[in-house]
């Protein structure tokens, strides 16, 4: 029989404790607050990373707040720089505090998904993902080893958060982990699924540009015929299935001569003739990430960090236009997980509108109960910034005051949703 003596027993207790607390797998990365990170192999040659921050919040043990998942649109932006950096995390790319991040509330995993994004990568011999079932059964593989490396986060309230084409990935990586969780090949306790300005149904999202432009008085109905013109040749190859044609059709060409150059992400934003931004490319972004990032996490031998990888574009070229609102039916006929849309009214590239049609034109279960539903005003401190409407299982909410990045430009709706879901925020 082995006997310890009392300074043997301390730290044993301590290590025991430390476990228990699963505080072991924590890191000083980047920013605030304690972190880990990892790499995944979800595919032969193909590897996803997460970097999980733990909430700072003033609890006396993180697993007192649920883990956000926070998945970035594209598809092929990175989530560890455009959402951690640039919208939700604890510090900017200055290196200052954001009063609004999301990890003072909760533990925040942040994943480069898909393949090749940011700095997860595909070896030569490896294969990108072609369509979205590919990229929720990857997310879901790195969920598999996080949850074993992680076991705490088994038995915590998960929520799935994600923006634009994160709008068809999330419904999907959401449905598939519930369906393994169903299989007993994972434990989790998903409670919900929330995307904002989704490019859930892409021929909505098209369709609605000429109404929204004229309606706003952005474009005279000269631009509304040329631009519908256009958004109909789209919906003619959507309905043949010609995929990829619809992809390469040169509508925002169309936007751009008509609008002079009217900013897709945020209609009412100021925007000077030579500033050059798309969705998740700050010129800054690379450098920070390559030069304070990379060095911070220890993650100069690993390939380089992209901003936006347009090999991953080019892979999932047959799917972009592809709806995905039959996976959304799906998880709200046959889970109970929580469903959730955010639309920031001025954006144009996901347009409320579009979104709404899609909406109106699903069918579940419950519907009654969203239809039924009374559509209230969503204030915050006597502001009015926006509107809600929540039944059966479903919520919609429509935001003033921003655009594609909601996070970024109405923090104070953002922070009321995340509360709608989480009760955190």
């Amino acid at each position: 029989m082995l006997v310890m003596s009392n300074c043997h027993r301390l730290p044993l207790l301590l290590l025991l404790l430390l476990q228990s607390l699963g505080w072991l797998q924590a890191r000083r990365g980047f920013g605030a607050g304690d972190q880990d990170w990892a790499y995944v192999e979800v595919r032969e040659g193909a590897h996803l990373f997460y970097w999980l921050h733990y909430t700072t919040a003033n609890v006396s043990s993180y697993k007192e707040r649920p883990l956000v998942i926070w998945l970035q649109g594209g598809p092929g932006v990175a989530s560890t720089g455009c959402g951690c950096f640039e919208q939700l995390g604890p510090v900017d790319i200055e290196g200052k505090p954001r009063a609004s991040n999301w990890v003072q509330h909760f533990n925040v995993l942040f994943i480069d998904s898909p393949v090749g994004t940011g700095y997860s990568y595909v070896e030569p011999h490896g294969h990108y993902a072609k369509h979205n079932n590919q990229i929720a059964k990857d997310l879901v593989k790195l969920m598999r080893a996080f949850l074993h490396s992680h076991q705490e986060f088994r038995r915590m309230p998960l929520h799935i958060f994600s923006e634009s084409y994160g709008g068809k990935m999330a419904p999907e990586f959401a449905l598939e982990l519930q369906l393994a969780k169903q299989r007993s090949i994972l434990e989790c306790q998903l409670q919900s699924v929330v995307v904002g300005n989704p490019w859930t149904s892409p021929l909505d999202s098209t369709l609605s540009y000429a109404p929204y432009l004229l309606q706003l008085g952005i474009v005279d109905h000269e631009g509304y015929s040329s631009i519908a013109h256009a958004a109909a040749k789209v919906a003619r190859l959507v309905y043949d299935g010609k995929w990829l044609q619809a992809m390469d059709q040169t509508i925002q060409e169309v936007i751009e001569k008509y609008t002079g150059g009217v900013f897709l992400y945020n209609t009412q934003r100021r925007v000077h003739i030579n500033e050059v931004y798309r969705y998740g490319e700050d010129p800054k972004l690379r450098e920070f990430m390559i030069n304070n990032v990379t060095q911070a996490l220890n993650l100069t031998h690993m390939p380089e960090w992209m901003s936006q990888n347009a090999t991953v574009f080019i892979k999932l070229g047959h799917d972009i236009f592809k709806p995905a609102v039959h996976i959304v039916t799906r998880l709200l006929n046959e889970t109970p997980v929580r469903v959730g849309v955010f639309s920031g009214m001025l954006d144009l590239l996901c347009a409320t509108p579009g979104t709404v049609n899609w909406i109106n034109r699903m069918r579940w279960h419950r519907k009654d109960l969203y239809v039924s539903a009374t559509r209230r005003p969503m204030r915050i401190d006597g502001m009015l910034e926006g509107y809600e409407k929540q039944g059966g299982g479903f919520s919609m909410f429509w935001v003033y005051r921003a655009g594609h990045l909601v996070q970024q430009d109405n923090p104070a709706a953002m922070s009321y949703i995340l509360r709608e879901f989480t009760g955190f925020g």
